[in-house]
């Protein structure tokens, strides 16, 4: 049922992403959103959520920014093809283990999602490719106000928008910024840094959000507040940190470089010439591996270009997706095999590292 997302030639994180940023991989945001007068979805019977979920599939379908997108009713999903929506981002670990009557509309791109009767009523998501909180605000924003004009949407003057969560009252908004840290995480001071954001009310997960853990070097930075503040000062304050984040581990990458050249330039070379022949390889070891390839790109050792290719094998070496292109059941044996073989395809076409571009920037 998912193939024409596969396929998707305008996927934002897996085709188009030439706008990747160094450190920061994408950024996306959330809305919390409930429909007046219905129960919760966790309090609502199967006829409820399923009555629920065909109305607002159906005016998702009418707005100008879900145009030519995809619904799809999570029971009429593979266990497979939830696991590769999940490694999209696109739906949550929680929509997949709901209960009848859930469901996501998709856009063409994938840059927006809708989830519907996960936690709430409606979760809607925008997500960019690079270091983009303003434009992705603006585009779910749009969306959020012309969905208001057809759904009465739980509101009120005390606590803000209603959700089944009381963490989500208020602005029902999470900006969640997906960033690679190798900088802080092989200097040892990642620990210190998620200690003091978490002081400011920032929360620090791994690549899959809470529970998961940090392969390849890539975290997950969001907001925890959302009630109190308008959404431009969540905004804001959670933008001050990332940049604080960003400066912070520019600063740890340069000054290992400096402290230890010669083992970093030997980390990049070996994570080269093991994911170019390699034969055999898990999904943690080959994004460790990618998280050096993309540190090459950042130190210019790799065309600017090659970025977006890096992210893209981030998500196409997950499991699911490695299952899923093999349009089989396979064992995770013959799995890893499979992966192996699509990324030493993938290294046999990058060009050699330049690591003399390297000392043309110093």
């Amino acid at each position: 049922m998912i193939e024409s997302l596969i396929n998707d030639e305008l996927a934002e994180l897996t085709q188009s992403a030439k706008k990747a940023a160094p450190v920061v991989l994408s950024t996306r945001i959330r809305l919390a959103r409930n429909l007046v007068g219905q129960p919760f979805p966790e309090r609502a019977d199967v006829l409820q959520r399923r009555e629920l979920l065909t109305r607002c599939a159906d005016q998702l379908s009418a707005l100008p920014q879900m145009n030519k997108g995809n619904f799809f009713d999570i029971a009429d999903l593979s266990v497979l093809e939830k696991q590769v929506l999940v490694e999209r981002h696109l739906i949550s670990r929680e929509l997949c283990d709901g209960e009848a009557g859930a469901g996501v509309y998709i856009n063409k791109g994938q840059t927006c999602s809708v989830m519907i009767n996960e936690e709430d009523h409606l979760r809607i998501q925008f997500l960019k490719a690079g270091f983009n909180l303003k434009s992705v605000w603006k585009l779910i924003d749009a969306l959020d106000s012309e969905l208001e004009k057809t759904i009465d949407v739980a509101f009120s003057e005390d606590f803000g928008y209603l959700t089944a969560c009381p963490t989500n009252l208020g602005t029902g908004l999470r900006a969640s910024v997906m960033m690679h840290l190798p900088g802080l995480v092989i200097s040892g001071q990642m620990e210190r840094v998620i200690r003091a954001v978490s002081q400011l009310g920032i929360t620090v997960r791994g690549l899959f959000g809470e529970g998961s853990d940090a392969s390849g070097h890539i975290f997950q930075i969001s907001n925890q507040q959302t009630l109190g503040e308008s959404e431009s000062d969540i905004l804001e304050s959670l933008a001050n940190v990332l940049k604080t984040v960003i400066d912070h581990e520019l600063n740890a990458r340069f000054k290992y470089l400096e402290d230890n050249r010669a083992k970093l330039l030997d980390q990049i070379g070996r994570a080269f010439g093991a994911l170019k022949y390699v034969h055999v390889i898990a999904s943690d070891e080959a994004l460790n591996l990618l998280s050096f390839i993309r540190l090459a790109v950042d130190f210019g050792i790799l065309p600017e270009a090659n970025r977006a290719d890096v992210d893209r094998l981030v998500i196409e070496s997950q499991p699911g997706h490695v299952q899923y292109a093999a349009q089989e059941g396979i064992a995770p044996e013959a799995r890893d095999i499979a992966r192996a073989d699509k990324l030493r395809k993938e290294f046999s076409n990058l060009p050699a590292l330049a690591f003399d571009k390297l000392e043309e920037q110093e």
